[in-house]
């Protein structure tokens, strides 16, 4: 009996010895493991304190891995024209996270704060279908914006930028846009602007021989907006069902072709011009000076641009690839991309 006591006893300390090791172990691995896509530096964002909340500009932006330059191009020149503390939402591709990363980690842009959000393509099946006419707008970056509710947000109200674009003027005054009651976004019109380009009203937008589109009751020659800049409340974006709305004309689309790249610049505009049709609160259009990529032959002012808050080259001539396109107001905010993969393919013949 006394042997068999201490058999139990040292069975019973290999037993403890054994838990604590296990437990040890369990600590370790949890203390060492990666954290979920990209928090960078999450201190400077408490997810539970709504007064820092309050203090944050978020700014949402995709990063497409043919465009990683541009974007980065886009978030550079907000933190050198800002004294605000912007936090980036940087949705990109699960096969760009690490690229997305790389380029900022090794670049002047490291002590941003951001995260990174995989957008999943697969929301968009049965919704887009093939368009020959210009397909890069097919990317599925380009329907991130219908998907804000998507991306795991706590801010109430968010700024959403395309990628091609340059912010000149200080951004927390873009985001202290006062929205009306009701709206659920803010843009500019495009009706505010010096005439720079022939698509302006939403003839150029819809096809107005389909029922669908006459039904709407949207007179044809009604100004039409860029949702490639915009401030969104998330509350009334989830309240009416924003995405929901837009989902609907895109399966519509879908079915009855509706809307195409063919008539104007793309598929992902069209649904934007029907939902918020009437709803949505005016932006100062100094800060969505747009058609930059349309019409490299028509040349607005210096001084005009000079003034402008934030510049847009919506349309096939990007600066990066184009000169006659004001592409010296961009060049300014390139970052080098360390990898070698960005880089200026430039000519001076926009045909």
């Amino acid at each position: 009996m006394t042997l068999l006591r201490k058999i139990n006893r040292v069975l019973l300390v290999l037993l403890v010895l054994l838990v604590c090791l296990l437990l040890r172990s369990s600590l370790l691995r949890a203390s060492t493991e990666r954290r979920p896509i990209d928090h960078k530096r999450s201190s400077a964002l408490s997810q539970d304190s709504s007064s820092e909340l309050d203090n944050v500009v978020p700014v949402i932006i995709c990063a497409s891995e043919e465009r990683l330059g541009a974007t980065m191009a886009t978030i550079n020149s907000i933190i050198s024209n800002t004294k605000a503390h912007v936090f980036f939402y940087i949705v990109t591709l699960q096969d760009t996270v690490t690229l997305t990363r790389k380029y900022i980690e090794n670049t002047k842009l490291r002590n941003i704060h951001y995260k990174i959000v995989e957008f999943n393509p697969m929301v968009l099946q049965g919704k887009v279908k093939p368009d020959s006419f210009r397909p890069d707008l097919l990317h599925p970056l380009n329907f991130v914006r219908f998907y804000l509710p998507l991306l795991d947000i706590s801010h109430k109200k968010v700024i959403y930028l395309d990628d091609d674009i340059i912010v000149q003027g200080e951004i927390r005054d873009l985001f202290n846009v006062r929205l009306k009651l009701g709206h659920a976004a803010a843009f500019a019109s495009d009706c505010d602007l010096p005439a720079s380009h022939e698509l302006t009203t939403y003839m150029g937008f819809l096809d107005y021989r389909k029922k669908e589109v006459q039904e709407l009751g949207i007179n044809p020659r009604d100004c039409v907006f860029n949702p490639g800049v915009f401030v969104a409340d998330m509350k009334e974006w989830k309240k009416q069902k924003i995405t929901k709305q837009l989902e609907k004309w895109m399966k519509e689309n879908f079915r009855e072709n509706i809307y195409s790249s063919a008539l104007a610049g793309g598929v992902a505009t069209p649904p934007m011009l029907i939902v918020f049709h009437g709803r949505y609160t005016n932006l100062d259009p100094l800060w969505h000076v747009r058609h930059l990529g349309w019409s490299p032959s028509d040349h607005h002012s210096d001084s005009f641009l000079k003034d402008a808050r934030l510049l847009h080259w919506n349309g096939p001539a990007k600066p990066w690839n184009h000169l006659d396109v004001h592409a010296d107001l961009w060049e300014r905010w390139l970052v080098p991309d360390p990898s070698g993969r960005f880089t200026l393919t430039r000519s001076d013949d926009t045909t």
